[in-house]
């Protein structure tokens, strides 16, 4: 674990704008009629129309993905009572994780009173703007009244997260711990240690899914609590036991199943930990430092599943697992409160998540290759993204169920799309190329399969239905990659080309590209030679119909590609340059890209084959192209070569194509810049129409462009390279591609190919 400075904490919330959260607009805001639109005079209609009827506040206004964060800084994280004011960077915290996790908005409220009365008369009266509460940092037993008060009296959600967050997160934990060892709850004996909020919470949803309340055992700072001590509140009375032989924890924890730390660090000693019955479960929950450290703990009992609230640990208990999800759902139901049964649906749903097989993007952060359901993992990891999926939807049917919902779901697989699509993990377009990918799956060549990357992608493009792989490489080297990252290749296809009984394959390829090229000086040895080399043998099983699709780029440098694939595949007939383009999928739309990787310098003829290509490449994706031709000057303002090479395209794709909207030379900023464009020049034949296709005027330029936006996190989703141009769907991937980058592209070949066949169908029909 990264050790955190003071400094270097101090710096990270002073830097740049002070604070970790802000506010944006989220409609137009730069004409006149957009400010009339949203304040006066237009704002008064949906005043009137919420007066009429309230619940209207979710369709004209955030109230429906909007939640306060409100606390009065009396528990505040380990530090305790520290005030309000000082308690507001945990809640800004707060606030960034219900937006990075759950894509909900938040406004943190601290209030300055103690009172548990005034403090929710407070909370009260601002509760309107809110679709939800989330209470936070309030000291036991204040925060039991106030959640119960607020609870009764308002109508939208409201959960005291340090109580039920970490009840929920665990709750999961051990239903799972206990079933890896095979131990059945009911019978289970727990020991917790604690009696504040979490732990009164937790130990009630312990019993919830199970737990026999005669089977546990709590401990204050005092001991063990028991009916014989008469200073206990009524949140601690209900779990006093009759027990009359243990009094301390030593006592209490001897032949327990489970410990449960919700206390301060190094209570817990080895010995302790010893005396325990077999493979006993242990929670230390401390922060930052737990019960027991995990080292300790494991020395003291190698059969023990362990869990803390640390990240350089396994099974973390972490409430980020929960209330974003938690507060997603209710929200997406407009729901009153967040009830047993919507905690109890979180709980099965994150315990059920752990079962299912590890996406790669966790695996990929937590540096591992086969997370598995165990005694090392029986927790999801934070960074999962089917959380939001998962725990969202299970709440919010849990809502609807219960009779809290406001709003009811009846499409829950695009509801669980849209959830995906709202965090950025896919978007529409991605959706539908998937979709079509997997009703007609192709043989999808995988050039360097020994590449993890790319074996990770072709098995669960296989598992996703949306191609038929066919692997390239050393069968025996590929099956023991595949066992190490724990990876299921049966059923797919693995072609060693250095094997001898390809040897007749490879010469049959040799033959053909040798009577392809004989012309350009190639011979049959040369060309046998080069079967022995993944992209010369992979495209000619392209070429020859023995494959669809090609895919290749993780090894091997582009410029070599290119060469390969014009030597194999060339390019169609009614062009003599080939390219390729990236697409942005971010907030103003969808963007393509061209040329980003295929032509260094092109010049005017060049540029018209990539603008015919772009084109073309964007009806593909079922669009209109409204193409901006991009240079360093707008429409003569510059004689540069650069400038009039784009220029003349423009002229010859405007004379050909009277009906494109195109235009150019035009810079950037003033072709994505529709109301500035238009204004400055009316004259333009992309006036009134949104540029969605960019034509660069270089390879520099094109390339830079996007890998600026990939390089700096922005809130986009990059597709590509998409090759435009050859005979045959080959396609590359970038270096550095992530699996889910590899998909994409394998879900643009597979639909490439089918194309192709369609077309050729068609022709031969024509015939």
């Amino acid at each position: 674990m990264v050790k955190i400075s003071k400094e270097a904490a101090l710096q990270y919330h002073e830097s740049g704008r002070p604070g970790k959260i802000e506010v944006k607009p989220t409609k137009a805001y730069r004409t006149q009629t957009d400010l009339s639109l949203a304040y006066s005079p237009g704002v008064a209609y949906p005043c009137l129309e919420i007066q009429e009827n309230p619940d209207d506040a979710y369709r004209y206004t955030d109230k429906g993905n909007l939640v306060a964060v409100i606390s009065n800084g009396t528990a505040v994280l380990g530090l305790g009572d520290i005030g309000a004011m000082s308690g507001k960077p945990v809640m800004e915290g707060k606030g960034l994780l219900f937006k990075i996790y759950g894509g909900i908005d938040v406004f943190d409220i601290e209030v300055d009173e103690k009172d548990p009365e005034k403090f929710c008369e407070a909370v009260e009266k601002i509760a309107p703007t809110f679709g939800g509460i989330n209470l936070e940092d309030i000291k036991a037993p204040e925060c039991f009244y106030i959640e119960e008060r607020l609870k009764k009296t308002l109508d939208i959600p409201v959960m005291h997260d340090d109580q039920h967050g970490t009840a929920i997160i665990s709750a999961a934990g051990l239903k799972n711990a206990l079933e890896v060892i095979g131990k059945d709850i009911a019978k289970v004996r727990i020991v917790v240690n604690g009696a504040g909020a979490a732990a009164i919470s937790c130990t009630k949803l312990y019993m919830a899914i199970g737990a026999q309340k005669e089977n546990i055992v709590m401990l204050d700072s005092k001991g063990v609590i028991s009916v014989e001590r008469q200073d206990l509140n009524e949140q601690k009375r209900f779990f006093a036991t009759s027990r009359k032989d243990i009094h301390t924890l030593e006592e209490a924890i001897k032949d327990a199943d489970v410990f449960v730390g919700l206390s301060k660090g190094n209570v817990l000693s080895k010995d302790m930990v010893k005396s325990m019955a077999k493979d006993p479960v242990i929670f230390a929950l401390a922060n930052p430092v737990p019960e027991i450290s995990y080292e300790d703990a494991m020395d003291a009992r190698p059969d023990v599943l362990m869990s803390t609230g640390r990240t350089d640990y396994p099974n973390q208990i972490n409430n980020v697992i929960g209330f974003p999800y938690i507060f997603r759902g209710a929200l997406d139901v407009h729901a009153t409160a967040i009830n047993e049964e919507m905690k109890l649906a979180a709980v099965h749903a994150i315990a059920d998540l752990a079962k299912q097989p590890v996406p790669d993007v966790v695996n990929d952060v937590y540096k591992v290759n086969n997370l598995s359901f165990g005694r090392d993992y029986f927790i999801p990891k934070p960074v999962d993204p089917r959380l939001i999926t998962e725990v969202s939807a299970a709440v919010a049917k849990a809502a609807i169920d219960s009779g809290v919902a406001r709003k009811k779901i009846t499409n829950w697989e695009e509801y669980k799309k849209s959830l995906s699509i709202l965090l950025g993990q896919e978007t529409k377009l991605t959706q539908k190329l998937y979709a079509t990918a997997a009703n007609h799956p192709q043989r999808v060549v995988f050039a360097e399969a020994v590449h993890p990357t790319m074996l990770k992608a072709a098995v669960q493009a296989k598992a996703e239905g949306i191609c038929h792989p066919v692997l390239l490489g050393n069968d025996e080297y590929i099956a023991k990659l595949a066992k190490k990252l724990d990876l299921n290749i049966e059923g797919i296809e693995i072609v060693n080309l250095r094997h001898p009984s390809e040897q007749e394959r490879r010469e049959r390829y040799a033959r053909i590209l040798t009577e392809k090229r004989q012309r350009e000086g190639y011979t049959f040895q040369e060309a046998n030679d080069k079967m022995f080399e993944r992209n010369y043998f992979g495209m000619m099983m392209v070429e020859t119909g023995d494959a669809d699709a090609f895919l290749t780029g993780l090894y091997t440098k582009y410029s070599n590609t290119i060469k390969v694939v014009k030597e194999v595949i060339g390019i169609r007939p009614q062009y003599k340059h080939f390219a390729a383009m990236h697409i942005i999928n971010s907030a103003r739309g969808t963007l393509y890209i061209a040329d980003t990787l295929v032509n260094e310098n092109p010049d005017t003829e060049t540029l018209i084959d990539i603008a015919k290509l772009a084109s073309k490449s964007v009806r593909f994706f079922n669009e209109k192209p409204v193409v901006g031709m991009i240079s360093h000057s707008n429409f003569g303002s510059s004689q540069s070569e650069g400038a009039l090479k784009v220029r003349n395209a423009t002229m010859y794709m405007q004379e050909r194509y009277p009906d494109l909207p195109i235009d150019g030379e035009l810079q950037l900023g003033f072709a994505l810049d529709d109301d500035l464009r238009d204004e400055q020049y009316p004259f333009t034949r992309l006036k009134g129409k949104k540029v969605n296709t960019l034509v660069f005027p270089n390879l520099t330029s094109a390339r830079s462009s996007y890998k600026m936006l990939q390089m700096l996190g922005a809130d986009a989703e990059i597709i590509g390279p998409i090759q435009v141009g050859l005979n045959k769907p080959i396609h590359f991937v970038d270096f550095g591609a992530s699996v889910r980058d590899v998909m994409n592209i394998v879900a643009v070949a597979t639909i490439d190919a089918y194309v192709d066949k369609l077309k050729k169908k068609i022709t031969a029909i024509d015939e």
